[in-house]
């Protein structure tokens, strides 16, 4: 994995993430009649701050959040491994069902 980690990549993880937990894909869904956006429990998406990316969950309609990934804000490639060693992981529970 010498290849450089761009965003797409980790949009695509986080993606297959949440296909193979059944998880909401969107983050928010905007509601036709109101017009406002409601947040999707559950989802799981990706957030930045300080020049870093991390794994979060949404926990709440009001849009409350919780890190899934440890070690605060990392680099791509970081939070790239960490989610692929998340996802392996959950396939292999899965597996010993």
């Amino acid at each position: 994995m010498a290849d450089r980690i761009t965003q797409k990549d980790l949009e695509q993880m986080v993606r297959r993430i949440n296909e193979t937990l059944g998880r909401p894909l969107e983050t928010y869904t905007k509601d036709e009649d109101t017009g406002r956006y409601k947040a999707n429990i559950g989802n799981f998406h990706l957030s930045g701050a300080y020049g870093g990316v991390a794994l979060e969950e949404m926990e709440s309609e009001s849009g409350g959040v919780r890190r899934v990934s440890t070690g605060g804000y990392g680099t791509k490639r970081e939070l790239y491994r960490w989610m692929d060693a998340y996802l392996r992981g959950i396939e292999q529970s899965r597996e010993n069902e």
